[in-house]
């Protein structure tokens, strides 16, 4: 049985190339850069709909029409997404913007929003006979492959830092995954990957370096419009290490509007990054198209301790083309603002969530977002996973 995915092609998010989208393939061809699905979305409108969607499941898999999966019996799901947007009352007010919401990511599967991006990722590579899956993870989209390989019974590889938390060595070790850490950063595991990707024939899920785990992340967008009565907030403030995300949601939003969803304002999109890890601040900063790599990247989040993103030109173009701005923020205030939205609002956030917090400060002092503007935070994961670095 199929799904009702609108599904076309491939194109190169760079050059324009177009690929078959039914093949186990990584980056364009011609460039080497990223490749997006792309549906038939007048077809996608004549279903995909406010009224439809009252009717679905509470899952990203409601959104079938604009997701790649063709195959029902290739769905790997275990309940990711349509997390809760909550509106942080409290939180709001006392920082001097009633109208702020929390995206809480954590209560996905493997308590991170990497389960979006993987669920969709391995599903689209078991659709299409994949015999092994790697990826390179600084914990979090590890830990999401490996649940999903094992839901799937594909082998999975991981490779991570040595230095990562035990939690998330642990967690793809019980999930069936093969583990192999790596004296360095999350880039140099990408390069152990593809060695064993080329060596052994599995196939790499790194970050933009296949064309679906956006696909996945692009219905936080959906969500986030669906959740708001389809308007868009103002604002959209997202931790950025890779980037797929906010990629993933600006590409929503155009889909969105192609399908008569929602009209033509956009959020002003910021993109967030540790001071000891700022490629896409410099680069924004220096009106730079691409981000050059980041020497001697430090930071507690561990999901923001990404040198070099592959998507670099899709983060900026984003941020640009919105208006939106990308700021930095220590890790001394991550854990400060750990606590205060911990204390306001019953969330527990990963760092990279708390992030956010410190950025949407920042940034109402300077007087870039106004106080009664509706500005959406995302807590990308639970702060469980990252306890001891308040124990």
């Amino acid at each position: 049985m199929t799904t009702s995915s609108t599904l076309t092609h491939l194109a190169c998010a760079y050059c324009g190339e177009t690929y078959t989208a039914d093949q186990l393939i990584n980056l364009c061809h011609e460039c080497c850069k990223p490749l997006l699905a792309r549906y038939d979305l007048a077809r996608a409108a004549a279903t995909l709909t406010p009224e439809s969607l009252a009717e679905r499941e509470a899952s990203l898999w409601r959104y079938a029409e604009v997701l790649p999966v063709r195959r029902r019996d290739a769905v790997l799901c275990l309940g990711e997404g349509w997390t809760p947007l909550n509106h942080a009352a409290r939180l709001g007010e006392a920082i001097g913007c009633p109208a702020t919401y929390i995206k809480d990511e954590g209560v996905n599967p493997t308590a991170s929003f990497k389960a979006r991006g993987l669920s969709m990722a391995v599903s689209r590579a078991y659709e299409l006979g994949a015999p092994a899956l790697a990826i390179p993870s600084a914990g979090n989209a590890a830990g999401a492959m490996s649940a999903y390989a094992a839901l799937a019974g594909l082998p999975a590889h991981v490779f991570m830092p040595q230095d990562v938390p035990t939690l998330f060595q642990v967690e793809c070790r019980e999930l069936g995954a093969s583990v192999t850490l790596v004296d360095g950063l999350i880039t140099d595991c990408g390069v152990k990957a593809r060695e064993g990707a080329a060596q052994h024939g599995w196939f790499d899920v790194s970050t933009l370096k296949e064309p679906y785990r956006v696909e996945g992340k692009k219905t936080m967008g959906y969500e986030v419009a669906e959740q708001m009565g389809w308007t868009l907030p103002d604002v959209i403030i997202y931790p950025t290490g890779g980037g797929t995300g906010l990629i993933g949601m600006w590409k929503a939003f155009a889909e969105m509007e192609a399908m008569g969803l929602v009209g033509s304002e956009r959020p002003r999109m910021v993109a967030v990054q540790s001071s000891g890890c700022a490629p896409m601040v410099r680069a924004f900063d220096q009106g730079d198209e691409f981000a050059a790599p980041w020497e001697g990247a430090a930071t507690v989040a561990d999901g923001l301790r990404v040198p070099a993103a592959v998507g670099d030109f899709l983060i900026l173009r984003a941020l640009r083309e919105s208006n939106g701005t990308a700021v930095t923020v220590t890790d001394a205030e991550m854990l400060a603002y750990a606590r205060e939205m911990g204390r306001m609002t019953g969330i527990f956030p990963a760092p990279e969530g708390a992030a956010c917090l410190a950025a949407q400060v920042k940034l109402l002092t300077a007087g870039w977002i106004r106080s009664d503007e509706t500005v959406v935070l995302f807590n990308t994961g639970s702060g469980l996973k990252y306890a001891h670095l308040w124990a």
